[in-house]
């Protein structure tokens, strides 16, 4: 196995809130959210805390407990990171920091994956009929509803920012709800409602794991598809991958071609060859 990593903060000055690392058995990706600035969150630590904890617990538990479905990893370093901030923080709050989780396990035979949120996993089948990328949409389509007013500002704009702030919080009231969508907080029965699946390791030659701060340039901005995105970070590296994802985002900084909730996004790319 060979794996390659890449990730970038969205501004030099502000801790990135993506988290990726790996094992030689294991690969995880968190995609850190929680209050806009200046909103309270209940938590003391921030976003990038909690992401990086749960990251580091859930490759630990995967890791050391390989015979364990990764649902019941991912609840168990749920349960974890909470308790390593109960004590200060307010986990009830509906702000509290939360993570999207992409993990991967390699055991002799398969390759085991569970996706909870937008982040995205691209597998790259042996027989060559193309990536097939594995993305939770809920909080997708629960927001499409809800962001209209806020695509409608220019990005950066004073306009922009309490809209997006608006946008935010009514987001909260469907996040880990029935019928809304579900991401990793503080509740470890979030766990139970992200995608997996199993697949022979001889089936595939690859995979890459990405936040959606690196995957706006298929999704989002529609520069290229995932077969065009995989090479890129084949022939290149992910680090190249990031470098375009940024050059689109200067040549739209109002966001006027591309409405997009933030400007810039942290970014995170792991990708792995078998």
């Amino acid at each position: 196995m060979r794996i390659e990593i890449a990730t970038e903060p969205a501004r030099p000055d502000r801790p990135n809130e993506d988290f990726v690392a790996a094992s030689p058995n294991a690969v995880v990706l968190l995609d850190g959210s929680g209050t806009p600035a200046g909103s309270d969150s209940g938590c003391v630590h921030g976003v990038a805390w909690y992401a990086s904890r749960l990251g580091v617990n859930l490759l630990a538990t995967i890791t050391n407990q390989p015979g364990q479905p990764l649902v019941d990893c991912l609840a168990d370093a749920i349960t974890q990171t909470a308790e390593l901030h109960a004590d200060t923080c307010d986990l009830a709050h509906p702000g509290t920091p939360s993570a999207t989780v992409v993990a991967v396990r390699l055991t002799e035979t398969d390759v085991e994956y569970l996706v909870l949120a937008d982040s995205t996993l691209v597998l790259e089948p042996a027989d060559g009929q193309g990536p097939v990328p594995v993305t939770d949409d809920r909080e997708a389509q629960v927001g499409a509803a809800l962001r209209q007013l806020m695509d409608a500002q220019p990005t950066g704009s004073t306009a922009h920012t309490d809209a997006h702030r608006a946008y935010v919080e009514a987001m909260r009231a469907h996040r880990n709800q029935p019928g809304g969508f579900w991401v990793a907080a503080a509740d470890p029965a979030a766990a139970r409602e992200a995608l997996t699946g199993s697949i022979p390791r001889a089936d595939l030659t690859g995979f890459t794991l990405l936040s959606d701060g690196a995957t706006r340039l298929v999704d989002r901005f529609a520069l290229a598809d995932w077969s065009q995105a995989l090479t890129l970070i084949r022939d290149h590296g992910p680090a190249e991958l990031i470098r375009q994802v940024r050059a689109a985002e200067h040549d739209d900084p109002d966001g006027k071609r591309w409405p997009r909730g933030k400007a810039h996004d942290d970014t995170a790319v792991a990708t792995i060859t078998l």
